[in-house]
C-alpha cells in the first residue's frame, strides 16, 4: 500500500486501537486523529461525512475512500498489505472470519459495553444492566475453552487475535474476571508481543 492512511480513532477505544496496530503491524504509514466518543466528537456533522452512523474508527484511505466498521477496516488493511495476517488456506482464512463475528455479535456488545459503562462513565454494578456481566463471563469462558495453540488459529497470529483482544485485554476494567482464565490472560500476552502493545495504551 503507497500513501498515508489516516484513522480518526478514539484511544481508549479497542474497536479503533485494533486499526492502529494492524496498520503499525503491516508497515503502512498513518496518521492517527483523535476523536473522543464520550465527549460527541462523532456525533458533529463534519465526522457524519465520513460516517454517517457517527461511529468510530473510520480510516481515510490515500485514494480518498473511506470505510467505517472496525473488522472491515483490518480486513482491508491486512489484505492491501503484505501482512501475514490472512490465512491464505480458505477455510483458515473462513475460521478467521467466523472468530471476527463472533466479536462483533457475542463478545464486544458485552465486555465492551459494560467496560465502557463502568470505566468510562462511572456507573456503579447496580445502574449496569446483569445480563452483560453474564453474557461477557459466557464468551471469555468460551475463549478460555477454545485455545488450540499459541493464537486462535495455530501457530500464527491472525486477524482474530487481534480483534479479540482489543477488549479482552481490558475487560478487568468492566469487572470480568481475567485472573480465573491463565490461558486467556497467556493469549493476551502473546498478542501483545506479536502486535508491539504496550501493556497500558487503551486502559481508561
Amino acid at each position: 500500500m503507497t500513501g498515508r492512511l489516516t484513522i480518526y480513532g478514539d484511544r481508549i477505544s479497542g474497536n479503533c486501537l485494533k486499526v492502529k496496530w494492524v496498520a503499525r503491524h503491516a508497515g503502512v504509514n498513518f496518521d492517527w486523529i483523535d476523536v473522543s466518543v464520550a465527549m460527541g466528537e462523532t456525533q458533529t456533522d463534519e465526522f457524519r461525512q465520513l460516517n454517517p452512523f457517527g461511529q468510530a474508527p473510520v480510516v481515510v484511505f490515500p485514494d480518498g475512500r473511506s470505510l467505517a466498521q472496525s473488522n472491515a477496516i483490518i480486513f482491508a488493511i491486512a489484505d492491501m498489505s503484505s501482512s501475514r495476517l490472512i490465512p491464505l488456506d480458505g477455510f483458515a482464512r473462513a475460521e478467521m472470519l467466523a472468530w471476527m463475528f463472533w466479536e462483533q455479535y457475542s463478545h464486544e456488545p458485552a465486555i465492551a459495553v459494560r467496560r465502557y459503562r463502568k470505566a468510562i462513565l462511572r456507573r456503579t454494578d447496580a445502574e449496569l444492566d446483569p445480563a452483560l456481566l453474564e453474557k461477557g463471563e459466557r464468551a471469555l469462558t468460551h475463549l478460555e475453552q477454545t485455545f488450540r495453540g499459541p493464537f486462535l488459529l495455530g501457530e500464527e497470529a491472525s486477524l482474530a487475535d487481534v480483534a479479540i483482544v482489543a477488549y479482552t485485554r481490558v475487560a478487568d476494567e468492566g469487572g470480568f474476571d481475567l485472573a480465573s482464565r491463565p490461558r486467556t490472560r497467556a493469549w493476551i500476552s502473546r498478542v501483545e508481543r506479536a502486535f508491539d502493545i504496550p501493556e497500558t495504551e487503551g486502559r481508561a
